[in-house]
């Protein structure tokens, strides 16, 4: 088992496919076929599910993915425990939209600030798409919405954002969910984690949403609100960032509904030297000497 095994193994497992994995790791498309059959006979089990000219991970090779990554992150550690002390490279951070918008914009100067060296690449979209992009390591960190509890992955609560739901000015006062039972609803994808938080306040408040639009951004929804055709839900500092927010009106959840919690989570086990340097400069720790 080599190295470059591994590293194809993982490209292969995140593109799901043979030549996109090539490009990726700067190899002929045989060349990976090859070293992932021969990967597969030394462990003795098939690693992909082949259908389609696509592939998708085994039930084994999901297993084996943790182990995979695990000594590709250890092995990344130790070049860098050996190749200096200051943070170089590309790190790869993934982030809500909301949190990217308002939130971090001040901490990745700094970061820039005290480490030009290092090749910031954000991305941005739901919690779910960013926990998956961290557990198959082609991001070293994400902002999510909180708490995580994974037994791959650790983290720490960074943000609190206050939770809104946004009507038109004109819209009857709203305390409760029977308030908007059956207006429509504007949210992202399923796999957003504030669109099920705002499922489930419906669903205790005794009340269900009309027809939930799909909405791929909070400018979007704000048009959509604007204009009247239904409400969303969205963070108050979102929602104070935007140009036209004085033109619907911000109604809190209940108590246990208002508040959910970012937290920054990353792969448990060593950190790269890019990672901890991040961690020291957020809200609340060293990071507070950017301020200023």
């Amino acid at each position: 088992m080599q190295l470059s095994q591994l590293e194809m193994f993982r490209a292969v497992a995140a593109t799901g496919s043979i030549s996109a994995a090539a490009e990726a790791v700067h190899r002929v498309p045989s060349n990976v076929t090859t070293r992932i059959k021969q990967l597969e006979a030394e462990l003795g089990v098939a690693l992909f599910i082949r259908e389609n000219q696509r592939l998708r991970l085994s039930p084994a090779g999901r297993h084996f993915l943790d182990y995979n990554n695990r000594i590709l992150d250890l092995v990344d550690e130790a070049r860098l425990a050996v190749s200096g002390d200051r943070p170089a490279g590309l790190f790869a951070l993934g982030s809500l939209e909301s949190t990217a918008a308002v939130r971090i914009p001040p901490l990745l100067a700094c970061y820039h600030h005290h480490y030009p060296q290092v090749e910031l690449a954000l991305s941005t979209g739901p919690s779910g798409d960013m926990l998956d992009r961290v557990l198959e390591g082609s991001l070293e960190a994400a902002f999510v919405d909180g708490p995580i509890l994974h037994p791959v992955l650790e983290g720490v609560p960074v943000f609190r954002e206050e939770m809104v739901l946004v009507a038109t000015q004109q819209h009857p006062a709203i305390a409760c969910a029977e308030d908007v039972n059956g207006e429509n609803l504007f949210a992202f994808r399923d796999n957003c984690s504030y669109r099920r938080h705002f499922e489930s306040w419906f669903r205790d408040g005794n009340a269900m949403p009309g027809k939930i639009y799909p909405v791929e951004s909070y400018h979007g929804m704000l048009a959509c609100v604007t204009a009247g055709s239904g409400i969303a839900l969205m963070p108050r500092s979102m929602l104070e960032s935007m140009p036209g927010s004085g033109t619907v009106s911000a109604w809190p959840l209940a108590e246990n509904y208002r508040y959910l919690d970012t937290w920054l989570v990353w792969r448990r086990g060593p950190r790269s030297i890019n990672l901890n340097e991040f961690i020291g400069l957020l809200p609340g720790g060293e990071g507070e000497a950017c301020q200023g």
